[in-house]
């Protein structure tokens, strides 16, 4: 795996660098296949070590943060998020394979859509816009990357009434589901 680590507004030492992708490695003995890169974002704001990990795979993105008062704790806690994400992934793959529903449909594709994802602020000026294909998935599914990624919502391609739908993190920690009317 290609490890591409930077700082922002943050000078990483090579110490910094070399310890972030040791810690890395070891999510190597997950993947079949070699992944083409990890995008590893170091970043000191307000007092607080920030270490963002973003890992695209087929079908799936993991991504994990975590803020502390030590860098390298920080990238202690985020490999380990990245491992569990990982492990429950593989098993609800083997799980949904072994009741017959078969990786093919798993990773089907029907067509590519654009969202365009808003982050909101008090004056509403829009300062992200996001381009993704939305994979057919269940709503199990959604919720997994939904939480995988680290969002309190996902946009998804239901694969029951092929609709767009969005879950959503509820204040209660329970899920929501929006579907088109």
């Amino acid at each position: 795996m290609k490890y591409i680590v930077r700082g922002q507004r943050f000078q990483v030492t090579d110490a910094l660098r070399d310890y972030a992708e040791k810690k890395l490695s070891r999510l190597e003995k997950y993947f079949e296949a070699p992944t083409s890169e990890a995008t590893v974002t170091l970043s000191v704001t307000k007092g607080q070590h920030v270490v963002e990990v973003t890992i695209p795979l087929v079908g799936v993105m993991l991504r994990a943060e975590d803020k502390s008062d030590d860098m390298y704790a920080s990238i202690d806690v985020v490999v380990d998020k990245l491992e569990r994400q990982i492990r429950k992934h593989k098993t609800r793959l083997n799980r949904k394979f072994r009741q017959g529903a078969g990786v093919r449909s798993l990773f089907e594709d029907e067509g590519a859509t654009a969202v365009r994802v808003l982050d909101e602020e008090d004056d509403l000026e829009l300062v992200r816009t996001k381009r993704f294909t939305l994979k057919p998935m269940d709503i199990e599914e959604a919720i997994l990357q939904m939480n995988m990624i680290g969002h309190n919502f996902f946009v998804f391609s239901n694969i029951d009434n092929k609709e767009v739908n969005v879950v959503y993190k509820r204040n209660d920690g329970k899920y929501g589901l929006i579907e088109q009317g």
